[in-house]
């Protein structure tokens, strides 16, 4: 297929390179700005209970939890600011989409609504309409509250829809940020790899057309479901990464059978059907991995696999088909402008001389671990176990307030009420009695006797320690259902939350009954994700399988490939354990807050993410062991040896390069301001420089120095079938059998 579109796409170059510089300028124009457009939720699911609750909460009692805040101050004491308290109330009320407005001073000086000094009070309100809606309100409040009002009283903004405006206006900080360090620092490596600027500057052509593609894509999926912001930052690093490598692995190539003597046309075509066959499966791999984020009901998870599939789709497109136009338009200009020559006259360096296959770097590491298998894999084996320990310690969350810096305001006033606050009505949890029963007195007193429960207000009364203690809320009871609130005296998004949740639904209850808050939210969002987690874990291992069987013919190599794998996540799930949810070397990442949790989504999306990215370049590996293995015959230890060391000496310098570079783009999120953003950059950093060094140049040969001949063992009927549908990379160049000429220098 791709053999048949190569020259096509050299005939029509021009065209297919206009269009392209047209797509560019519609994409950036159009989705340029979806930061803006997208939403900053996602993390629960709408069948929940919680999730219920919230819902009955607005339709039944017209009513919901309180999401904006004015954390007001005064000096002087807020009992001596009376007036202007009721005046800020008031003119909070009347603005247009907020509701149920109450504050400490229209509230009978309720204690929990003032702070512990009684220098700062509360009011709090609710927000309508959609959640982007509430978001753009939250926005434009700020700008007109923020500040001083009269009387005396200073006032900042905050809330669940302050943090999310918070978090939208960061990210699209964050990404223009890393973007400015990423692709010049990316540029100056290509120049390094390739020596020339033309061929370095074809990768970038295709990581931006990536990246503009995907936010297209995220604009128009806007229209018709929710998307998450965060999966912007993903866009943007899978985007630009994969487009890089994509786009090296397929330009080295071209200039390679250049070097061979082919004419440009033909060049692109053995190109396309050499990498480029490999680079699709690659990429379809990556896709499959990414997709398993489907199954899980949280649109935050779903907006991950939008966004990765979307930039790994624009970046095959720009690779397969923009990319070889462009090399058909250059031809042998694609060497132009050589760097490297300069800098070796001004050195007074000799030129790089051709290799053999057996006297390089990567063929040197292959056979020194190869003379030592045992010794080598279990020291690595080791360092993995041991730098995933911390993983058993994991301590699961949602994300708040706290993702944002010390510096955000949204997440000062949050702190603000956790620490200078006595009450909790903020974490209260909802409890929906439908139908309405008789009488809830027993059933709110038991309720109020359940451990961390510091009070709950019913239509019968306030309740302590199982003792009715105060007038109750006559609003509570509808025609058709009765709510009470519990509140929690303790975190409600800690492992002492999730049992306080599970205690108050074994509570017998006197009708059907539903329960929410955040405290119920992380324990619903928990068994969600458990729930569908098996079927995505069986997606991703069996798509990884096929595909590694169909360019192996081997199921022995697939089965390494995926315990290899873990093992590598491991390691890389337990240092991020160590570092965020643990506090350590915080300093060198920008000191995000440490809450002693780690966000429950993060391991998931990883490990998606991440197992695709490990066999991206476990395909451009093992295809070349194969294809060696086969034109040795493939009888022998000594073959298989040999299939090895040469299969690593032909993609090392390659693959390290490209590892190098996608691990560069992540880490230019490290950066960002939001925290399980800095996972999330670093995580994937560190696992792709772990597979591309210690998997890729140790364990691998180790693994199969080990096995021998029978790595490539099949059943008989499953060998048939991959002679007829194997995908193994075919080569036609003999010179690249037994040498390598100017290899990619990095």
């Amino acid at each position: 297929m791709l053999s048949r579109l190569a020259p096509v796409l050299v005939a029509h170059r021009r065209l297919v390179l206009v269009l392209a510089v047209v797509f560019l300028a519609l994409a950036g124009g159009v989705g340029g700005g979806v930061a803006k457009e997208l939403s900053a939720g996602g993390f629960a699911d709408p069948k929940q209970q919680s999730e219920r609750a919230a819902a009955a909460l607005d339709t039944t009692f017209h009513t919901g939890a309180s999401n904006f805040v004015l954390l007001v101050k005064t000096p002087a004491g807020v009992d001596r600011a009376d007036a202007a308290g009721i005046a800020l109330t008031r003119k909070l009320a009347g603005e247009k989409g907020v509701e149920s407005v109450v504050s400490y001073w229209t509230a009978g000086h309720a204690d929990t609504m003032r702070s512990k000094d009684s220098t700062q009070a509360l009011v709090l309100a609710r927000l309508t309409g959609s959640q982007d809606e509430a978001v753009t309100k939250a926005r434009a409040l700020g700008k007109t509250y923020d500040g001083t009002f009269a009387g005396g009283l200073s006032v900042r903004t905050g809330g669940e829809f302050a943090v999310y405006a918070a978090v939208g206006d960061t990210i699209e900080h964050d990404i223009i940020r890393a973007e400015s360090v990423a692709i010049p620092v990316t540029a100056v490596l290509l120049v390094l790899v390739f020596g020339s600027a033309v061929a370095a500057a074809l990768p970038l052509l295709v990581g931006v057309l990536s990246i503009l593609g995907t936010f297209l894509s995220l604009h128009l999926l806007h229209n018709v479901t929710d998307v998450s912001v965060y999966s912007v930052n993903l866009a943007t690093s899978m985007g630009l990464g994969l487009g890089i490598d994509y786009a090296l692995f397929l330009v080295t190539r071209f200039r390679e059978e250049l070097r061979r003597g082919l004419a440009v046309p033909e060049a692109v075509r053995e190109t396309l059907r050499t990498a480029g066959r490999t680079v699709l499966f690659s990429a379809l791999t990556v896709m499959l991995s990414l997709g398993a984020l489907m199954v899980f009901p949280l649109f935050f998870l779903k907006s991950f696999a939008y966004a990765g599939i979307s930039a790994v789709l624009f970046a095959l497109l720009g690779a397969l088909v923009v990319l070889p136009a462009a090399l058909a338009a250059l031809g042998h200009r694609v060497n132009s402008l050589d760097l490297r020559r300069p800098l070796r006259k001004a050195l007074r360096l000799s030129p790089p001389r051709v290799k053999e296959l057996d006297e390089g770097f990567w063929h040197r590491v292959a056979m020194t671990v190869m003379k030592r298998p045992v010794g080598v894999g279990t020291a690595v084996v080791l360092v993995l176990l041991i730098a995933g320990l911390p993983f058993r310690s994991v301590v699961f969350g949602l994300p708040d307030d706290r993702v944002l810096p010390p510096t955000a305001q949204a997440h000062q006033v949050a702190q603000v009420l956790r620490e200078d606050f006595n009450g909790r009505e903020g974490f209260a949890l909802p409890v929906i009695l439908t139908p309405a029963p008789s009488s809830v007195d027993a059933y709110a007193a038991a309720l109020s006797k359940v451990s961390g429960v510091e009070r709950v207000d019913a239509t019968s009364g306030r309740y302590l320690q199982g003792r009715r203690v105060g007038a109750g809320v006559p609003s509570y009871r509808v025609a058709t259902a009765e709510r009470l609130s519990v509140v929690p005296g303790i975190e409600s998004i800690s492992p002492a939350g999730e049992k306080l949740v599970s205690q108050l639904r074994a509570v017998p209850a006197p009708s059907a009954v539903l329960i929410g808050g955040p405290a119920a939210q992380l324990t619903d969002t928990k068994h969600a994700l458990g729930t569908k987690l098996p079927l995505a874990l069986a997606l991703v291992l069996a798509a990884t399988f096929v595909l590694l069987f169909l360019f192996t013919g081997s199921i022995v190599i697939p089965v390494k490939a995926l315990v290899l794998n873990v093992l590598s996540l491991s390691a890389t799930f337990g240092l991020m354990v160590w570092v965020f949810q643990q506090g350590h070397l915080t300093g060198l990442i920008g000191d995000p807050i440490v809450t002693g949790t780690l966000d429950t989504t993060m391991p998931i999306l990883m490990f998606c993410v991440l197992f695709g990215l490990s066999m991206d370049y476990e395909v451009f590996l093992l295809s070349r062991i194969k294809e060696e293995w086969d034109r040795l015959g493939g009888q022998t230890a000594d073959d298989n040896t040999r299939a090895v060391a040469v299969g690593l000496e032909r993609t090392g310098s390659l693959v390290t390069a490209a590892a190098a570079l996608l691990a560069l783009v992540f880490f230019s999120f490290v950066s960002s301001d939001i925290a399980f953003i800095k996972l999330l950059g670093l995580g994937t950093a560190l696992a792709v420089l772990v597979d591309a060094t210690l998997v890729r140049g140790a364990l691998v040969p180790a693994f199969m120095r080990l096995m021998g001949p029978a790595n490539w063992w099949a059943p008989a009927p499953l060998k048939r079938l991959h002679a007829r549908i194997g995908l193994t990379e075919a080569h036609s160049s003999p010179v690249e059998v037994t040498r390598m000429e100017e290899p990619v220098e990095v």
